[in-house]
């Protein structure tokens, strides 16, 4: 009489099956690189990421340049980075995708690297480097400049937005609704180690997200900006200015250089709270009445206000109940103030008068980081005293922080110039 196998034995056999076919068939979930330039199997960028599936990596020979190479995708977990000696160029060159921007990401997760993006233009002058659309978009070592805008992203309060270790230059338009980058009403934006200057008209950062960490960047009109206000957070949201170098020059068409819930609240951020810590604020707009950080009086909550220089003229803020705690409002002794170097000299009354900013909202509020020109960073010394303003003196590690480009693995502290990353 034939046996059948019992309910163990032909488990184990199915499982065996399967393991086998598995073992047998080509995977689709497998990653692949994808290769872009002269020696790649794709000769253009946007022909790479059309043929790509979810996951894969597409590695663009920076080589060459990809004049009017604009497309859209929606294709999940993309990463695509230039290789090379330099970044990989895409210059819009009269054209756009969607009559929105060089690239419009619909997709999630997707993290860009190693790019360059120039020439957005659009009959709506908002025409963008990159117009993401999706969830949880990353932007590592890339440039953005003389477009319209040079990231705008859309509004999703579940997409989150990290910007490190990025230049923007000359992004905008005459009309001032443009801006270097401009955020929607994502829910958490992160943008760190950057360098955003000479925009257009409009704001060198520009956030409606629920939560902003703004942190260890430079953010500059220098002599020949145009630029309005170098930070602007019109719907408030829970937000971290820390460690950055904010210097307005004198050709601002705005006298604010923070403004925080301009725009009144938004049911997309339900926390108002405003943390500015050890941030060196320089104005070199000399007329007018400056301030340096403007709070909505709709805004009853008070801004923590704690370890900043503020140097130039203004008043430091128009809100009444702001905590301010161990500023500096006078000459700190800058290294060289026109060569746009704010760390200080020996001697300076910043150095030791700080105090321990502790957390907000469990986030540490002390500086771990300063800004190395250009769109760089290096630890800062955590031990002893704490300095006010973005530098400790003779505080720097000299060690890059988790990500950044080979570029800052020099871990220098000079500060001084202008131009690209």
């Amino acid at each position: 009489m034939r046996k059948f196998p019992t309910t163990f034995m032909l488990s184990r056999f199915l499982i065996f099956a399967g393991m086998m076919i598995v073992t047998l068939l080509p995977s689709r979930l497998e990653s692949k690189v994808l290769r872009v330039g002269p020696s790649g199997e794709f000769a253009r960028p946007c022909a790479a990421i059309a043929a790509a599936a979810a996951g894969d990596t597409i590695e663009v020979d920076s080589s060459i340049p990809y004049d009017g190479d604009v497309c859209a995708w929606k294709t999940d977990g993309l990463i695509i980075r230039g290789v090379g000696a330099q970044r990989a160029v895409l210059n819009a060159a009269g054209k756009s995708s969607q009559g929105k921007a060089i690239w419009v990401i619909g997709a999630e997760n997707t993290t860009i690297e190693n790019m360059e993006f120039t020439g957005a233009k659009v009959p709506d002058q908002n025409g963008a480097g990159i117009r993401s659309e999706g969830a949880n978009l990353t932007v590592r070592n890339c440039y953005f400049h003389d477009n319209e805008e040079g990231i705008l992203s859309g509004n999703d309060r579940q997409k989150s937005v990290v910007v490190e270790f990025s230049e923007f230059a000359r992004n905008g338009y005459e009309d001032g609704q443009a801006h270097n980058i401009y955020i929607g009403h994502a829910g958490k934006f992160i943008f760190r180690f950057n360098y955003s200057h000479h925009s257009i008209v409009g704001h060198l950062v520009k956030s409606r997200a629920a939560e902003n960490y703004i942190l260890y960047n430079r953010l500059s009109d220098e002599a020949t900006g145009t630029g309005s206000y170098e930070i602007d957070l019109p719907n408030g949201g829970k937000s971290f200015v820390i460690g950055n170098v904010i210097e307005q020059g004198p050709r601002t068409e705005n006298n604010k250089i923070l403004s925080y819930l301009e725009e009144g609240r938004s049911p997309a951020n339900p926390q108002n709270l405003l943390f500015v810590v050890n941030n060196t604020f320089v104005n070199h707009h000399l007329t007018g009445e400056n301030m340096f950080i403007y709070v909505d009086p709709v805004d009853r909550i008070p801004a923590i206000i704690r370890n900043n220089i503020f140097y130039g003229p203004g008043v430091i803020t128009n809100q009444q109940n702001a905590i301010l705690l161990s500023n500096f409002f006078s000459d700190p002794k800058f290294v060289d103030d026109l060569g746009y170097d704010y760390r200080v000299k020996k001697g300076s009354r910043v150095i030791g008068a700080g105090t321990e900013p502790s957390t907000g909202l469990d986030f540490s509020l002390r500086p771990e980081f300063q800004y190395v020109h250009p769109a760089c960073a290096e630890g800062r010394k955590a031990d002893g005293e704490i300095d006010i303003g973005a530098y400790q003196f003779e505080g720097g590690t000299g060690v890059a922080p988790p990500n950044a480009p080979t570029r800052c693995a020099t871990g220098s502290s000079g500060q001084a110039g202008t131009g690209s990353a």
